[in-house]
This record gives C-alpha cells, structure tokens and sequence, in this order.
C-alpha cells in the first residue's frame, strides 16, 4: 500500500502528513493496521467469531465491525454503559451485523478477567478475543508497517496514544532512526509508558509522550481546541478528528510556537483517520 503524503506549512516549518485517513472508509487509519493480523489469526484458528469490548462511541469497536463484515466474520460488542437507539455509532455496528452486548460500567471492570471471558464463552460459544482499543501483539506487529518506505526520512514523526499499539507499532519499525513523539488523549495515564515500554518488540528508545495535550482526557476539548481544527480544515483542506489527531496538529503547531524544532527539521504527522467519530461527537455534544 502506497503511503500518501499531504505537505503543509506553518510559521516556516514543513510539516508532511500521513494520510492514513484515506484508506477504506470506516475500516481506515491506524484500525486496519490493528485489526490485519487479528483477523488472519483468527481465521487461521479456525475462528468465525470475534469478540472485543469498548464504550457508545469506540472508533475501534466501529473498525471491527466493519471489518468482520468485509472478511465474513462475526463480531461480538461488549460495550459499556447503555443501549441508545439513537447513537449513530451503535446503530453503524447494528447495520453491519455485529452483536451487541450492553453492560453496567462495574461489570465491564471485569473485562479482563478469565472468569468474566469463560462466561462470555458459555454464552457465546468459541470466539477470538480482542481487547479493548485493540492492542495485542498482532496489532503492534500491523503498526510495524504504518512507516513501510518512510523509516528513515523525518527528524520527529508524531502520532496519537490512546491505548499505545499504534506507537508500540510505529517504535518497533525495523531500523527506524527518527524521534517518535506520542501525543496522548487520556489524562491520568500515568503507567502508559511503562506500557508502551513493555508492549515494542526492539530496543528503540528514541521516542517519548508528551502529556500536555489531552485538555483533560478523553473526548474532553476546549474552544481553542475547536477553533483550531476548523482553522486547520479551511487552511489546508484536511479534517482532523477532534478526539485524536486535533490533539496531535494541536501539539506540533504549539511546539513550532515554542520553538521546540530546529530550523530545517523534517516532521511527519501521522493522521489515524477515525473521521466517522465526528457522527458520534456531533450526536453527543451537539445535537443534544
């Protein structure tokens, strides 16, 4: 898969985007890249059913199923929290066939559990488990291949850090020499280094994440949060997402005011997609 590239520039600084945000609508960004090698395991297990856990408005939840529609696979959603009818989101999964499961946000606590997964499996039979966000081994080894043909070309290479496989991936590229600079979403993650740290499968330590922009967590924004992705939009003709890659062209813009690069450095922002999450942010903060 050809990488494609969008160059912008800001106050003097050239600033190349990934756009993985380009790829199959839905089933796009950093999620195929996650998801590649857990279908083939699973199919390769003799597994017709996927399972995996998240909340009302998870991209990744949407990337599942959608992905076991196009590969013939059923999906399982445990998802916390309530049913609401009218969620774009969870009316998405519905379309595509994936099962779903609503759960008190105490039980979804015991997500983890093998007590908890062997009565999923009484309920719901033989099934291959995905964790929530979808980080496994199988997905940092699909976010090897994010960078395939660009390893080596950028000084910094930024990207979002939810659960952290997708920076795990992109560490654990063979031979990358660049800076890797998370950006996270999440506030109180405190250990979420010590998991990245755990989860790359090379002795990379050229990378780090930057805690400052999260604006108080998940899903959480500000004005100028908003008025910059819009400003970014008419700018560039590029949408951001407003939960991941908002935060992450948030960041580098407030670095190069700063004055964090030097002249003449080499960025690369990698956007994950996650576009469809606008139905969700509209719906929830919007319309309401």
């Amino acid at each position: 898969m050809q990488p494609v590239i969008s160059q912008i520039k800001y106050n003097d600084h050239d600033i190349d985007i990934l756009r993985l945000d380009l790829m199959h609508e839905g089933f796009q960004g950093n999620k195929y890249y996650k998801l590649k090698y857990n279908i083939e395991e699973a199919k390769d297990l003799g597994c017709s059913t996927i399972l995996t856990f998240g909340g009302a408005f998870s991209n990744h939840i949407y990337a599942t199923a959608l992905a076991g529609k196009l590969h013939g696979l059923k999906t399982i959603g445990i998802i916390r929290g309530e049913n609401d009818m009218h969620n774009p989101t969870i009316n998405f999964w519905r379309e595509n066939e994936m099962v779903l499961r609503f759960i008190s946000r105490e039980e979804y606590k015991r997500k983890d559990e093998p007590a908890f997964l062997n009565k999923l499996r009484d309920t719901f039979g033989k099934y291959y488990l995905i964790p929530e966000g979808g980080t496994n081994k199988a997905a940092i080894r699909g976010c090897t291949e994010i960078l395939s043909g660009l390893e080596n070309k950028y000084d910094f290479i930024f990207c979002a850090v939810g659960t952290g496989g997708t920076l795990a991936g992109i560490i654990s590229t063979p031979n990358i020499k660049s800076k890797i600079i998370g950006v996270s979403v999440l506030k109180g993650m405190d250990l979420l280094t010590e998991k990245v740290t755990t989860l790359i499968s090379n002795n990379n330590s050229n990378w780090e994440i930057n805690f400052n922009y999260h604006l108080g967590g998940y899903a959480k924004y500000d004005q100028k949060l908003m008025e910059f992705i819009d400003q970014f939009k008419s700018n560039y003709s590029i949408l951001p997402d407003p939960v991941y890659t908002g935060k992450v062209f948030y960041a580098i813009f407030d670095l190069i005011d700063k004055n964090y690069f030097s002249p003449g450095k080499k960025i690369l922002a990698i956007h994950s997609g996650g576009l469809q999450g606008w139905d969700g942010w509209n719906y929830r903060f919007t319309n309401k």
